[in-house]
This record gives structure tokens, C-alpha cells and sequence, in this order.
């Protein structure tokens, strides 16, 4: 039989990420795509609040996720004798990345609520229906919590994971360079361990190239929405 081999630091948060893409996938994608053809909230009030709630948890953890990735990643390749993260520490971070998430994401479950108010002036029985929506104390507060969730979800994040793999790429391009110098044996077992990092890097970095592409769109337009909605 084949035996699986251990969990390591990498793969333990490899498969946080894919838990929380899973959960936008399962938990939100159906609800929004029903709202959006029905124009209409047919869910309850429980799930008007719980759904955007689940939605900034599975991002957040998403993005936490592949920060702690580019870390650990970094300090692999930059430190390779120095501190490493074990894989009890590993689920801490998991754990840790997690309650940050829920906290940062609580103001969409005291802000959403059921409303009839689009619907007002529509005659019965149209009149009726219901709209989930984000309702605010003032928008002094919304755009404070909406900018914050900016940089913290997608600016300092992608800057951080950047930087984390321009230094990993300077770093594999030296000791490409220092392999030359080396003996044939050394060069030959060298020359293999840095190819199964750059394979595992090249994959890190395209998941963060998607991540900034994919996420730029609807980020340029909630900015948009949030400070200049008569431009809409």
C-alpha cells in the first residue's frame, strides 16, 4: 500500500486556502447568483447577515493564508539554517488566521438587515419583497471599515507576498549562479533541490499573479461605489 507522507507546513496551508475557496464556492456563490436573478431576498434575515459574514471570513482567510504561504517560503529559501516553522505551529497559524478573520468580518453581521424600502413605491403584491441590505450608522463609518478592509484584504497583502517572492527570486538566481563553481556531484544534487523549489515557487507565484488580477476589478469598483458613487 502506499503510504501518504506526513502533513508538512506548506501543504497544511495549501489546504486552509483550498478550505475557505470551497466555502465561497458551497456557502455564497448559490445564494448570490439566486439574489441576482431574482432581484429579491428570499433567504431570511438570519442568512442576510451570515452569508456577506462567511463571504469576508473565506477571503480574508484566503488571502492570511497565502501571506503565511510567501512567509514561510521566504524564510525556506532566504534562511534555510536558520528558524523554520513547525507543523504544530502551522495549525496555530491556521487557527490564529481564522478568529482574525471572523473578528475583522463582524461589522457585515451588525450591518446587514431585511428592507422593503426598495420595493415601496412598486404596487402590490411587489411591494412586499424584501432586499438584503448594508445599513450603516453614518457613511463616515462605512467608508472607514470598507477602506480598512481594502488594505487589509488586498494592498498590504499582495505588497508583503511580492516582496516575499522578488527576494526568493533574487535569491534561487544567486546560487544558480554559485552552482557553476561547484564540484559535479555537489552541482548535480544542488541543482535538484533548487529545481523542487522554483517548481513550487512558480505555482505560489502564479496563484498570487491570479489573485491580484482576479481581485483588482471588483476592488477598483467597491472604491469607486464607496467614494465616488455618483460616477456609477
Amino acid at each position: 500500500m502506499h503510504q501518504r507522507d506526513p502533513p508538512n507546513v506548506t501543504s497544511i496551508l495549501i489546504a486552509n486556502l483550498s478550505v475557505s475557496d470551497i466555502l465561497v464556492s458551497v456557502f455564497c456563490l448559490p445564494f448570490t447568483v439566486v439574489y441576482t436573478l431574482m432581484d429579491h431576498w428570499i433567504f431570511g434575515a438570519l442568512l442576510c447577515r451570515l452569508m456577506p459574514f462567511v463571504q469576508c471570513v473565506s477571503v480574508t482567510v484566503s488571502v492570511l493564508s497565502m501571506v503565511l504561504i510567501a512567509l514561510e517560503r521566504h524564510q525556506l529559501i532566504l534562511h534555510p539554517s536558520g528558524w523554520k516553522p513547525s507543523v504544530p505551529q502551522a495549525y496555530i497559524a491556521v487557527l490564529i488566521v481564522w478568529l482574525l478573520a471572523c473578528v475583522t468580518s463582524l461589522p457585515f453581521l451588525a450591518f446587514h438587515l431585511l428592507s422593503s424600502e426598495p420595493y415601496s413605491l412598486l404596487p402590490e403584491p411587489l411591494s412586499k419583497l424584501q432586499a438584503c441590505l448594508e445599513v450603516w450608522p453614518s457613511q463616515q463609518h462605512k467608508l472607514a471599515y470598507t477602506t480598512s478592509l481594502l488594505l487589509f484584504q488586498y494592498c498590504c497583502p499582495l505588497l508583503l507576498m511580492l516582496l516575499c517572492y522578488l527576494r526568493i527570486f533574487l535569491r534561487l538566481r544567486r546560487r544558480q549562479r554559485m552552482l557553476e563553481h561547484q564540484c559535479s556531484r555537489n552541482r548535480e544534487d544542488e541543482h535538484r533541490r533548487m529545481m523542487h523549489s522554483k517548481r513550487i515557487n512558480v505555482m505560489l507565484v502564479t496563484l498570487v499573479a491570479v489573485f491580484a488580477v482576479c481581485w483588482l476589478p471588483l476592488n477598483a469598483f467597491n472604491v469607486v461605489a464607496d467614494w465616488h458613487q455618483e460616477a456609477l
